[in-house]
């Protein structure tokens, strides 16, 4: 018995990987944690307290994260008729 199965594309990920220590990294992880970095540094510098300054930039982190990988997921997908 033969079954068709439908095929899968790939995106080519060149543009979306960066290569860290030989891994191939997804750009948006690198971009939350810069955004997560500077908001760590701005709050810091503003409030002079570590607290604020962690939890601010966890926050921006996981906003930038998943926003980021919603958009590239939402780019990736095929279109449906």
């Amino acid at each position: 018995m033969t079954a068709a199965l439908p095929r899968h594309t790939r995106v080519a990920h060149a543009r979306t990987t960066v290569d860290l220590a030989g891994t191939a990294w997804p750009l948006y992880k690198i971009e939350a944690l810069a955004a997560g970095a500077v908001a760590f540094l701005l709050v810091l510098l503003v409030t002079q307290a570590l607290q604020p300054a962690v939890l601010i930039a966890a926050g921006v982190a996981v906003v930038v994260w998943w926003a980021r990988r919603l958009v590239l997921a939402h780019r990736a997908a095929p279109p449906t008729h």
